[in-house]
Formats: C-alpha cells, structure tokens, sequence
C-alpha cells in the first residue's frame, strides 16, 4: 500500500513538473489546452483526443466539447451524447483509481451497436478515458487509437495526471458554470438523511408522505450521476449543495 501511494505521489509530482517546464500561463487559453492536449496524446500514443465538460443537472447526457483533434465527420457519425455517455460510464477512470485502458469491444451494452461499429469505421478502437471534479465542473477526458493493443496503464496514469494539472489551471471563461442542479425540497431531502434521518422521519419532518421522500432522493442520485445515496450525499458535500 505505501509503495502503491508513493508511486502515486511521484506520479503526482512529475506531472505537476511536466506542466510547469512547459512553459504555460497559470491561466491556460483554448489555444494552451489544445497544445497540452497533442502533447499528452502524442506520450501516451494517442491518435485522437476529447475533452467534455459534463454539464450535470441538465439533460443526462448533455455535454460541452473543450478541445478534440477528431475530424467533424467522425464526431458527426459517433454523436456527442454517446461520447458524454461513454465519458460518465464505468469504463472511465475516476481521479485517483487505477487506469484502466479498454477496447471497444468492452462499449457493447454501453453503446448501440451502429455506434460502435462508427467508432471502429473511423479509427477509434483502443481508449483510456477519464473522469475529473475541479470545483464544480465536471469533466471527462477521452483517448482513443486505431490500434486494438491496450495503452500502457502507466502511461495512462501519467497522462491522467497532466490533464487534471491542465484543466485546473484553465480560464474561468472557458468552464460553463454548472449552478445547483437539485430543487429545493431534493437539497432538504438529501442534507436530512445526510444527518442520519430515516426516510420517515423525513417525511415527517417535511410533512410529506416516505414515497414522495423516495423519490426526491432518487431524483437528487440521477441529477448528481451517482450510485446510491452514500456517493450523492458525498457529491453533495464536496460541492457545497448541502
């Protein structure tokens, strides 16, 4: 375990260091992001590269494209929204977790099967895609190569890395700010059973029945693309929500 955290503190390091001897403004333009984002392709052996702002609280799979490097027919053919939804599934590695690079075979289920065979038609068949929370905004980072040989998972580690040091420092007038996606009685709802209230005693609490309750909460899970109720309260937190 202490060997496993070092080589993440190392990794941690280098990368701030890669930013930094590249010579970039603290605040980083379009222009800068693009630069970075070729650079970070062309270590990791990339072909192609997508950066999304995931836009939560709006429609599922509503999503604003940063910098990409695909042609427009390419990004056409695929849809955008199947690339936020691939960027938001658990193909993607989550900052801090282990990289894991995949096929597109491992997009079956996840994608409709004229999708997939787009990806493949127009050169993306190996990816490494992951998720970032910098403040509010959420964003999702994907690569992807002709090749069907797996990236190295280090190198898709370091790559994660830059890219959070990158989109940290971006200018505030490229990021859309997200604004609180949960209603009011969602926020009530959530930041009770966040203190530990059941779902009758908060029902009792708003004078509401337990179902309508239920369905705040789940509501409040969707909005915040979580798992169950532990992970939206966290994500709540984190964000100042509750």
């Amino acid at each position: 375990m202490d060997s496993a955290r070092g080589t993440e503190d190392q990794m941690s390091i280098d990368a701030s260091h890669t930013l930094r001897q590249s010579g970039y403004a603290p605040a980083l333009g379009r222009g800068d992001l693009v630069a970075i984002m070729r650079d970070i392709s062309t270590r990791l052996g990339a072909e192609h590269y997508m950066v999304l702002q995931c836009l939560a609280g709006r429609a599922n799979e509503d999503s604003r494209i940063l910098a990409c490097n695909w042609v427009f027919d390419s990004l056409q053919a695929v849809g955008q929204a199947h690339l936020a939804r691939i960027v938001r599934s658990h193909l993607a590695t989550a900052l801090g977790s282990h990289a894991r690079p995949f096929t597109l075979e491992c997009m079956a289920g996840l994608l409709p099967a004229e999708v997939v065979e787009s990806l493949e038609e127009n050169g993306h068949r190996s990816f490494a895609c992951q998720q970032l929370l910098i403040g509010q905004a959420r964003f999702g980072i994907l690569f992807s190569a002709a090749t069907r040989e797996l990236f190295d998972e280090a190198a898709a580690a370091h790559a994660h890395m830059i890219s959070c040091y990158a989109l940290s420092q971006i200018a505030p007038d490229l990021v859309v700010e997200p604004g609180d996606p949960l209603s009011e009685r969602e926020r009530e709802c959530l930041r009770w059973v966040s203190e530990g209230k059941t779902t009758d005693e908060v029902a009792m609490i708003l004078g509401v029945s337990s179902n309508t309750v239920n369905s705040y909460v789940t509501h409040a899970i969707q909005k915040l693309s979580a798992s169950n109720r532990a992970m939206a309260m966290a994500t709540a937190i984190r964000n100042g929500l509750i």
